[in-house]
């Protein structure tokens, strides 16, 4: 049947093997798809493989985890404590739903403490644990990790097609790269929600990169329900379609959509909390009185780094490694900011990662989780990525694969056991 008769018939296009034409399509898609993707995403999976192998044997050697519980650091196997801190709260969630409200338990500083609340936890990440896990008969260990490794695949790819558009391919890659062994990388392979929103994040900065603004409104809607620091890529995303609509350059409507979609997640989950607990500031309130967790213009960030760089380790959730490693951390944050500016990345890359960076180091938090908290800032190593491009593949093998070994020790072992995730 030729093309003039597949149409008259209604009956799809067949090859010469009884294939349709549409089947053709999709293998040659998906090949160009592999041939685009598939070198970043083998970078970051190798060099991530290498980092969690050496994480699970430092486990192995000190077991630790096997006197500790299971909720905080520890379990019955090694890789049970990737299901700890911040897994279990997501477990609870994927199992039992919220109960949005705080506790009073007695006996505590004032005649009460208050414990803290699940609800603190976006539900997009325990959603589809939950999804997984019913649809493959997974228990919720197995389909959380499920989650968390594919998400941590497309924010791979995400990475390297953000990078790829501001310096080439070679770039994409190392940039894909290094996002597997950066300090706090060790939580992209865990219970938890970082790696599902850094691909909602990074592919919603090349959605509005290529100007595909409804696109980059819907992701970024998604990403509201996954963590509370979608507000750095709502802004990101609203201050790059105002200028869009400056310039004329979209039209009118497709920026705006993208303008009205990409709160609608963040502030329906965080109404929701409000509405269920008879107080529009419910969610702001369990997170500083259930989690110490609340905005403070830096004061903590700043107790902390001076108490390091004193040798003070006096102040609040304290933890000597991971703490130096934060001070580090925050003093090389603006080398690579200005390396970053000189690109002259896209307004949507600028405003994400300060936003992103202000929310982080402005607010009271345990400061050791800075490497952690840092995760979504992948635009700060393009500058490193475009530098490391001029190296030889041995040598530049020789760097990443040294990075991913000493990643399995500071980006794992020193978050999940030395300090709290």
């Amino acid at each position: 049947m030729n093309a003039e008769q597949a149409v008259s018939t209604g009956v799809p296009e067949q090859r010469d093997g009884g294939q349709p034409a549409e089947a053709d399509g999709l293998r040659e898609r998906a090949r160009r798809l592999a041939i685009r993707y598939g070198p970043a995403v083998w970078c970051y999976t190798v060099l991530k493989l290498i980092g969690f192998t050496v994480f699970m044997r430092m486990l192995q050697f000190a077991g630790d985890y096997a006197k500790k519980d299971a909720r905080f650091g520890g379990g019955a196997q090694p890789w049970d404590v990737l299901a700890s801190w911040d897994g279990w709260w997501y477990r609870q969630v994927a199992e039992f739903g919220y109960h949005p409200q705080l506790i009073h338990v007695p006996g505590a500083v004032g005649g009460f403490t208050i414990e803290q609340n699940s609800a603190a936890f976006f539900p997009l990440y325990p959603g589809l644990i939950r999804l997984v896990s019913e649809g493959t008969g997974l228990g919720l260990y197995g389909a959380g990790m499920l989650v968390s490794i594919v998400a941590s695949l497309f924010a791979a790819a995400g990475i390297f097609a953000v990078a790829e558009r501001l310096a080439g391919a070679r770039a994409g890659v190392i940039a894909a790269g290094l996002w597997a062994v950066i300090p706090g990388s060790g939580a992209e392979w865990a219970v938890y929600s970082d790696s599902t929103f850094v691909a909602l994040a990074a592919w919603s900065c090349y959605l509005v990169m290529t100007r595909r603004w409804v696109a980059a409104g819907v992701v970024t809607l998604v990403a509201g329900l996954n963590r509370p620091t979608a507000a750095a890529l709502i802004a990101g995303v609203g201050i790059a379609a105002l200028i869009d609509l400056y310039r004329r350059e979209s039209g009118v409507v497709r920026p705006l959509v993208a303008m009205f979609l990409a709160p609608l997640g963040l502030i329906g989950y965080v109404g929701w909390v409000g509405w269920r607990m008879g107080d529009w500031g419910g969610y702001f309130k369990l997170q500083r009185e259930a989690w110490l967790h609340y905005f403070d213009y830096g004061v903590s960030t700043w107790n902390s780094m001076r108490g390091v760089m004193l040798g003070r380790f006096d102040y609040p959730f304290a933890y000597p490694i991971p703490d130096m490693l934060a001070v580090l951390i925050v003093l090389a944050l603006p080398i690579l900011i200005v390396l970053m500016l000189r690109l002259r990345p896209p307004v949507v890359l600028i405003v994400y990662t300060l936003v992103t960076l202000v929310t982080v180091l402005g607010s009271a938090q345990i400061f050791g989780n800075v490497s952690r908290y840092l995760l979504p800032v992948f635009p700060l190593f393009v500058p490193l990525a475009i530098a490391l491009r001029k190296l030889s593949w041995p040598v530049l093998a020789t760097v990443l694969g040294s990075a991913a070994i000493a990643s399995g020790w500071f980006a794992g072992y020193i978050l999940f056991e030395l300090g709290v995730p």
